[in-house]
């Protein structure tokens, strides 16, 4: 199984690209928005929460509509535990810090790309979900 270092790895590299090619959404409403009217256009998912938000009880409705939604449209999500290191990768402004508790990764328009990294973030919570562990948590590397 792939470690939960190289998924972070793998994660980081995946939200640069697809940062790159604009095929990020940030922010829980933003998510929700896109879930609702293009499920099949959204390959993953990450959700991010830390000590400060841990008592959200919005934010864990929230999270728990999100997990139920990628479930039931075979998104592959994960949990990061640090929202100022994913805000920091996604984001280009201070405030996005408030928005950065749900990113998606949607496919490209023309359907003709692979993106390694993410082939990689999907096996391992593949993986992760034959060991019952449906939202895997794993760790953003330092810069």
């Amino acid at each position: 199984m792939q470690t939960m270092k190289s998924a972070g790895k793998s994660l980081m590299e995946a939200l640069v690209c697809a940062q790159s090619e604009a095929r990020l959404t940030v922010g829980v409403y933003e998510s929700a928005k896109i879930m609702t009217e293009d499920p099949d256009s959204v390959s993953f998912c990450v959700l991010a929460t830390d000590e400060q938000f841990e008592w959200d009880v919005a934010l864990q409705i929230h999270f728990t509509l999100i997990q139920s939604f990628c479930f039931d449209n075979d998104i592959s999500i994960v949990r990061v535990s640090d929202t100022q290191r994913l805000a920091d990768i996604v984001g280009d402004k201070a405030e996005q810090l408030e928005d950065a508790h749900c990113v998606l990764i949607t496919n490209p328009a023309d359907g003709s790309w692979e993106d390694p990294a993410l082939e990689k973030l999907h096996l391992f919570c593949e993986e992760s979900r034959r060991l019952n562990d449906w939202v895997p948590e794993i760790s953003l590397p330092e810069r």
